[in-house]
């Protein structure tokens, strides 16, 4: 079938979701019909398409999920301190810069024949997800780990519900359950 994608089987839904400009455009116009609120999601998803291929390797990092609501993002950063370094979490980014000083400016009278360790500077962004909060950060054998928790607030967690009998007059206690 003509315009179809390999090994799906709507052609409905292969039509709607082709890449397009070089596949750095993903159509989500069919999803923004059928759902409500999801605008920013779909914006995250091109976001994510586009920067693919222009998106930094330096530093390397990990991301690590700790706990049930807990992850660790780890970046390598050989040479710099923790006066090299800061990290900013504003508006659900979190950002992490380094940037070392010059070894003309740092005083140091050695000559670098070659220069294989990079120190040059950086900014990684990460977008973080509704209720994920910054708990930590520190600097270990030149690796930055910095520490998240995502907590749900009270009137986002699933709570039971009493029902009321004809006969009874008045409904149970209302119980919390665990968040997922």
């Amino acid at each position: 079938m003509a315009g179809q994608i390999p090994g799906c089987a709507s052609p409905t839904l292969s039509h709607s979701l082709i890449l397009e400009d070089d596949m750095r455009h993903l159509d989500l116009s069919p999803l923004y019909r059928s759902t409500v609120g999801f605008d920013h999601l779909f914006n995250l998803v091109n976001q994510a398409a586009a920067g693919f291929e222009t998106a930094p390797s330096y530093p390397p990092y990990n991301i690590e999920h700790t706990a049930e609501n807990g992850y660790r993002i780890t970046v390598a950063v050989a040479g710099f301190s923790d006066k090299d370094l800061s990290i900013e979490s504003k508006e659900g980014v979190l950002t992490i810069r380094g940037s070392k000083e010059s070894q003309s400016e740092s005083g140091s009278k050695n000559e670098v024949l070659y220069r294989g360790i990079a120190a040059r500077a950086f900014e990684r962004r990460f977008q973080l997800a509704d209720y994920v909060e910054v708990q930590g950060a520190s600097l270990e054998n030149g690796l930055l780990h910095v520490d998240l928790v995502r907590e749900l607030p009270e009137a986002q967690k699933p709570r039971q519900i009493p029902i009321e009998t004809a006969g009874s007059g008045k409904p149970e206690a209302v119980t919390q359950a665990k968040a997922a």
